[in-house]
């Protein structure tokens, strides 16, 4: 099965946190988004709702139940209570947990799972008690003692961060390069029985050879490029085109 796309809002948000209107609308164009194949939609909310702000999480958890029930929300955070409060609040399908300072612009490193294993463990069994899906963000490299301590605090998925290998795009020979190593992580994760998702940085010209080199990867979820296309091609003509690239028949 080609890699699912979930659409990440929250550059969305931050552009329309520019000015105190209601436009550009985080679901509205979530709405196309998920119109135009678009398998779920992925928010971080920070502390400081930078982007997206703690009072949209309703609205697009009710967009999604109403509109689109075969569609995934994914949320996206650092384990702090706030943040697991507000999980338990919009039960998303998927949670995402990232080893984020909060006053980090995104997402740049995975979890050093050795040092965290702990704090992991309690945080997965209380998020599993739920009901949801876990996913923990992890570095692209073929570690497996740190890839089986993920397995073992009860993760069910890895997200690959992918920030060096779309850094590359500009670097050919240095995108193969990390491909490989993403690519020989996902094997020691499958190995190990953990799905694998893909994340950060993600555009139409790498996705291709990245779903190739992992073609069991079960979700990729983009934000940053995908709005930037958005505002060349349009959000449903963008979301078909990912699509496209991640393999799927549109």
């Amino acid at each position: 099965m080609p890699a699912k796309l979930s659409v990440n809002l929250n550059a969305i948000a931050m552009l329309r946190n520019r000015r105190d209107l209601p436009w550009p609308s985080v679901t509205g164009l979530g709405r196309i988004a998920l119109q135009a194949g678009a398998s779920g939609l992925t928010v971080h909310p920070r502390p400081d709702q930078r982007h997206i702000r703690f009072s949209d999480l309703g609205p697009i958890r009710a967009l999604i139940d109403t509109e689109f029930p075969e569609a995934e929300f994914n949320m996206e955070g650092y384990p702090e209570e706030g943040f697991l409060r507000l999980v338990e609040m919009h039960r998303p399908e998927q949670v995402t947990l990232v080893p984020d300072d909060p006053a980090q612009a995104t997402s740049d490193h995975g979890w050093d799972f050795r040092k965290s294993r702990g704090v992991l463990e309690t945080v997965v069994g209380r998020l599993k008690g739920l009901g949801l899906r876990v996913s923990v963000f992890a570095d692209g490299e073929p570690d497996r003692e740190a890839l089986a301590i993920a397995r073992e605090v009860g993760a069910d998925r890895i997200e690959l961060y992918t920030g060096p290998y779309g850094g590359c795009y500009d670097d050919s020979a240095g995108a193969e390069r990390l491909a490989g190593r993403l690519g020989e992580t996902a094997d020691i994760a499958f190995d190990l029985g953990l799905g694998v998702n893909a994340g950060h940085d993600l555009t139409v010209a790498n996705l291709p050879a990245l779903v190739a080199r992992i073609p069991r990867l079960a979700e990729v979820s983009i934000g940053h490029g995908l709005t930037a296309d958005a505002l060349e091609y349009g959000m449903a003509e963008t979301v078909r085109r990912f699509r496209r690239a991640c393999g799927q028949s549109v």
